[in-house]
């Protein structure tokens, strides 16, 4: 997802010598799948018959379907983190307490984490939304290689790659905090012992309780950079963000300063729940004892960066 406005060209010569001017919006919308990008030179234009690529995709270009993927597959991981925020985060805030709260993590967990849905909602969805994201960032390289006419190396070196949005790092910077939580409440456990029936919310605050430091301040970049990457691709997708107002006159500097500040707003909203159930009662839960603690412990040793802690 790319939400920020296109770098303003230097005056005189650009790349390779040409004067480099305002392309088209590729950074924002391909002009694949543009409508009107090119329009007729009469009035009423007429209906152009459809056309079939090799592939059978229409007459769109690869941008058009990547820019789909991305965003449709976002829906499905939508509906993951919505059960995942309440189960771990909600109502933790509303019980005040572990144990109750995981009742209905126990209750609700196998709706999502099947082996029908688990897949569905999160895995083929998070790898298609990566996926589609860095391909079409390759393709609009490799369209600013083709519109300079960039044949060699040396040519290829001056032309910048397309700059990245503040949601697009957003999303790369949550992939360690993500890939690092599935490792240890999903993988991990499954590696270890087979499943991950054990794992709960006494599994996170045993986890706080072993290390604090490591456990909060890795927690608050995950749920920070979440809620951040989240709620402005939710704007993006939605037409809502402040490149994308369609005002002219002077009220679009009004309105742009007034979408930025709401939209950072709600993320802070989204932000500030997550982390007072997660945080504020998870991570306040303390040890689990027995042998329930001790298995907890070793999957603990086993974690990378907090093993050699113990």
């Amino acid at each position: 997802m790319s939400d920020d406005l296109p770098p303003t060209p230097d005056e005189g010569e650009g790349v390779m010598g040409l004067t480099e001017v305002d392309p088209s919006p590729v950074e924002e919308t391909p002009f694949e799948f543009k409508e009107g990008y090119f329009p007729s030179s009469s009035s009423s234009p007429s209906p152009q018959p459809s056309r079939t690529s090799t592939l059978g995709l229409g007459s769109h270009g690869p941008a058009y379907y990547l820019y789909r993927v991305q965003k449709y597959s976002s829906y499905a991981f939508t509906i993951f983190a919505s059960f995942h925020i309440a189960n771990t985060s909600l109502i933790p805030l509303l019980t005040r307490s572990v144990y109750e709260s995981n009742r209905y993590l126990l209750l609700t967990r196998p709706f999502y984490q099947s082996a029908l849905t688990e897949p569905l909602l999160v895995a083929i969805p998070l790898v298609a939304h990566v996926s589609s994201g860095i391909a079409l960032r390759l393709y609009r390289r490799r369209q600013a290689l083709h519109r300079y006419g960039a044949e060699s190396h040396q040519d290829r070196r001056k032309i910048p790659w397309p700059p990245f949005s503040g949601t697009s790092v957003l999303g790369y910077a949550l992939l360690p905090f993500a890939g690092f939580h599935i490792w240890t409440t999903r993988i991990l456990p499954v590696y270890m012992h087979g499943d991950s029936s054990l794992i709960s919310l006494g599994y996170i605050s045993h986890g706080f309780s072993l290390h604090p430091v490591i456990s909060f301040a890795g927690f608050a970049a995950l749920v920070s950079v979440g809620a951040w990457h989240t709620t402005w691709g939710w704007a993006r997708w939605l037409g809502l963000a402040p490149t994308q107002i369609t005002e002219t006159d002077s009220r679009r500097q009004i309105v742009k300063k007034r979408r930025w500040y709401g939209i950072n707003a709600i993320s802070a909203l989204v932000a500030g729940l997550w982390l007072a159930g997660s945080l504020g009662v998870v991570g306040r839960g303390g040890k689990t004892e027995g042998w329930i603690g001790r298995e907890f412990d070793e999957l603990y040793k086993c974690v990378p960066l907090i093993g050699k802690w113990n």
